[in-house]
């Protein structure tokens, strides 16, 4: 879905060591945490069910079908696949009302991809969400999208960063994990990223995240830049 290099604009070469950055979408990139929430109290209201925002916040991070089978269990009475477009519909349908931007995500978007270091979104949603934010960004921001649909196991399993290294490295060349960085909001993220052996960067959204090894706490992206990324690395 990226532009051809013969259609980009010329790029501003940036020597940071950063062979990628990988990108979660939702909290990370696009703060859609609370349609998620919407989505989920009015599917639980329309099948009885109590649900709190505690429990709504348990399922950031998570792989769909995850999270639909604890609404099921919760006593939604739909199957997993009713669930999960039911509420990638409702998400969908509020996204194009309003997509709001996560602060300083596209700015830093745009500073990588004119560095000409690529960039995945890694997501747990599904394609059909994941291509709605995709295309309100400039053509060529993202080489690829590893959806939740593409993949066997979702986050916290390692395999949707796995994949999105080996796609790379299929057309990048091979790329050494320790100068990827993946960007992250959620606890299943961290964890996947981190199984993968990518340098990971936690920035906080609706969950809090804790200080621990293998990842890097920023508050925000705002105001950060590749330059900032590229001393993460160095710091790893």
């Amino acid at each position: 879905m990226s532009q051809t290099d013969t259609d980009r604009t010329p790029r501003v070469q940036i020597d940071t060591g950063v062979h990628a950055v990988l990108w979660d979408m939702d909290g990370t990139l696009v703060d859609t945490e609370p349609y998620w929430f919407r989505a989920e109290t009015m599917l639980t209201a329309e099948h009885g069910v109590p649900w709190t925002h505690e429990q709504a916040a348990a399922l950031v991070g998570n792989s769909l079908p995850t999270s639909a089978a604890i609404l099921r269990e919760a006593g939604v009475g739909l199957g997993i696949r009713q669930i999960i477009d039911t509420l990638v519909d409702s998400v969908v349908e509020q996204v194009r009302e309003a997509v709001p931007w996560r602060p300083g995500a596209r700015e830093l978007l745009a500073e990588i991809r004119d560095a000409d270091v690529p960039c995945v979104m890694v997501t747990m949603s599904e394609r059909k969400l994941a291509s709605e934010i995709h295309r309100l960004l400039p053509s060529g921001t993202f080489e690829f999208v590893i959806s939740g649909d593409m993949v066997e196991r979702g986050k916290p399993d390692p395999q949707p960063y796995d994949l999105a290294v080996e796609r790379l490295s299929a057309t990048r060349g091979v790329l050494s994990r320790e100068r990827i960085v993946a960007i992250e909001d959620s606890l299943p993220g961290l964890a996947s990223a981190k199984a993968a052996g990518v340098v990971t960067l936690g920035v906080p959204n609706m969950v809090a995240l804790p200080d621990g090894p293998g990842h890097t706490l920023w508050p925000t992206l705002e105001g950060r830049g590749l330059a900032d990324l590229g001393r993460l690395l160095d710091a790893a």
